[in-house]
């Protein structure tokens, strides 16, 4: 199937989309995000460097709360799942 016709299955589990597929819709989803709604590009990029040193971080996915953590850091009134909250 085309990139033309292939159309989002808004029913499908992880294992039944194509990686290559998902990171894009990740990346376009974060894109799209709408800015009155992000953080600063600062404090995004200091809430993620957090999440990077983190041991709960796995996969992109943060263990605690199952977020994708690029997701939650991005977005105003968000913190992060620990108990002792890293931002």
């Amino acid at each position: 199937m085309s990139d033309i016709t292939k159309v989002q299955c808004r029913k499908c589990l992880l294992e039944d989309m194509d990686e290559n597929d998902f990171l894009r819709d990740m990346r376009s989803h974060i894109a799209a995000y709408p800015e009155d709604k992000r953080v600063s590009e600062e404090e995004y990029h200091q809430r993620l460097a957090f999440c990077k040193g983190c041991d709960k971080l796995v996969d992109g996915m943060c263990v605690l709360c199952g977020c994708y953590v690029e997701l939650r850091a991005l977005k105003i009134g968000m913190r992060c799942a620990d108990i002792d909250k890293k931002w």
